[in-house]
């Protein structure tokens, strides 16, 4: 079985049963007032990976992860994907920890930061591939560039529940890790964009 076939089916499975058990979201749940008074708690960075607000933000990450996945764990191989993913979890949740340490309200969950990461690895490899976004066909490098702005803008205007900041920072990490273990995917996007003809 596919690794990413994998982590889909047990992000679905551990959400659902965190659905109808509040003890084990409350103990899944990224909570970095929590973690950084008990570094036991660290697993959060990992275990808040797994659990969802509900069915349309896990249907909506799950799908963005099955179809960039399933192509970037092909390019990184089975080992490297996982070692990809799960640091792509710490990684897109370490600005947010830090800032929120002392903030006994906040709390996060999803797997948004991890498959942001995944999501750009791939526009890394293939930026003029097309992406539906509501039906709509638009080239991997311009959605990445509206991505982008939209993330930032959010993240300042502070207006909704959901985590731009770990968006952000999930792009950033996964541009990092694959530029690190494929150095020539830089070059290669860099041509790409450069000898685009329309």
């Amino acid at each position: 079985m596919p690794i990413t076939i994998f982590i889909i089916a047990l992000t679905c499975i551990i959400s659902y049963l965190a659905w109808q058990k509040t003890h084990m979201m409350q103990q899944f749940i990224f909570y970095p007032y929590k973690m950084n008074n008990n570094p036991k708690e660290y697993y959060r960075f990992i275990s808040s990976g797994f659990i969802h607000a509900d069915p349309q933000h896990l249907i909506f990450n799950m799908l963005t992860l099955f179809f960039f996945g399933r192509q970037m764990e092909e390019v990184f191989g089975p080992l490297l994907f996982i070692v990809f993913y799960f640091t792509a979890l710490i990684a897109s949740s370490l600005v947010s920890f830090f800032k929120n340490k002392h903030n006994s309200y906040f709390q996060a969950y999803g797997a948004s930061g991890a498959v942001s990461s995944v999501l750009f690895a791939f526009i890394l490899f293939a930026p003029w591939a097309e992406i539906y976004v509501y039906f709509i066909k638009v080239p991997a490098i311009i959605y990445a560039v509206i991505y982008i702005g939209y993330s930032l803008y959010m993240n300042k205007q502070k207006s909704d529940n959901i985590g731009h900041e770990v968006h952000l920072w999930g792009a950033f990490y996964g541009i990092l890790f694959t530029a690190i273990a494929f150095p020539s995917a830089i070059s290669l996007f860099i041509y790409q964009i450069s000898t685009f003809r329309m």
